[in-house]
Parts: structure tokens; sequence; C-alpha cells
């Protein structure tokens, strides 16, 4: 009896080392897959504003994932205006793609707007020393974009505003001219025309 519960604690202990075998492989191969394994080096990139992007958020590199975001913290001094430092964790295979790069900017992707950090190259501006901190674009604000629009659309009710008061006049002297040439029509058929008024 002694002999029969032993063997079910053996296989019991057995079952359950190959099952936490089994889970802890299956968390290997995807994080392997997810670049958790991959030698990393970082980027430090100052931002004014983050717009909702959080620690772990992606890093694309002209669309294809490059990395994540490691840490956002508040800068204790203010660089070039910009108080906020956002470190990128970046795959070491892609270090030099990311040296033919001058432009940091944060995206909102997709329908639910998940936050993630795009780089990119930009030939009007300098490619990037990765000693130094990189100063990125911080991103389009909705309330930004609403003031725009709404200035935007004020700016064409006022054009439109301007344009009727034009036809208005057009019309007003488009009025007086014919009766004006109605008149020396008259005088013309009548034979009066240096009487006209």
């Amino acid at each position: 009896m002694e002999d029969h519960n032993a063997a079910k604690k053996f296989f019991a202990g057995l079952f359950f080392i190959a099952g936490m075998a089994l889970i802890g492989g299956f968390i290997f191969v995807i994080g392997f897959n997810k670049g958790l394994t991959q030698p990393k080096f970082q980027v430090i990139v100052l931002f004014n504003e983050v717009g909702g992007l959080i620690e772990g958020s992606p890093i694309h590199l002209s669309g294809v994932n490059v990395g994540v975001v490691g840490n956002i913290d508040f800068l204790s001094q203010t660089i070039e205006n910009k108080s906020l430092k956002v470190t990128l964790n970046i795959f070491k295979k892609y270090e030099s793609q990311l040296h033919k790069c001058s432009k940091v900017s944060i995206r909102t992707e997709g329908v639910l707007g998940r936050k993630l950090v795009e780089i990119g190259e930009d030939h009007s501006r300098k490619v990037f020393d990765l000693t130094k901190p990189i100063i990125g674009e911080d991103p389009l604000d909705v309330e930004d974009m609403a003031a725009v629009i709404t200035r935007t659309a004020t700016s064409l009710q006022k054009t439109s505003e301007g344009a009727d008061d034009v036809l208005t006049e057009w019309k007003y002297i488009s009025h007086k001219a014919r009766r004006v040439v109605n008149r020396v029509e008259d005088k013309l058929v009548g034979g009066n025309l240096f009487k006209l008024f």
C-alpha cells in the first residue's frame, strides 16, 4: 500500500515538473519572439508632453517594431524647453538603421488610440547623435487640433461673408450698368443720343 502511495506521489510530482517545464518553455519561446531576450541599447528622447504614452509601448522604425519604451520620467531641469525624459530600449540589431534617422515622434495607432514612438528619416534635419539626448516632436493634442479646426472654420465663414458682400455689390453695379445701357439704347433708337439725361 505504501508503494502504491509513493508511486502516486512520484507521478504527481513528475507531472507537476513537466507542466512547469512546459509553461517555462512557452514563456521562453514567446519572450524570444517578442524580443525579451534580445540584447538592447538605450536611447534618451526628450519631450514636453507624451500624450498618454506608457512604459512598454512599442517603438517603430519605418513601421518595423524595434523595441519598447523602457521608462518615462520628469527632468529636474528643462532641456531645450523639454521637461520629460523617455528611455527607449531598442534591439541592438537595429542600431545601424537608427544612425540614419533624424526624427522621433509620438503617434496614435489604430481605432483604440494606442500610443507608440515612431522613428524615421527627415532629410531636412541632422542625423541623430546617440551619445546625447534626442529632442522629440510632441504629439498633436486633440484640443490643439480642435482649436485649429475652429479657427479655420471661423476664417472660412468670414471669407464666405466677404464673398457675399462682393456679390451683392456686383449685383448692384450690374443693375445700374444695365439701366445705363438700356437708356443709351433707347436714346439711340429714338435718335436722341445726346439728350441722355
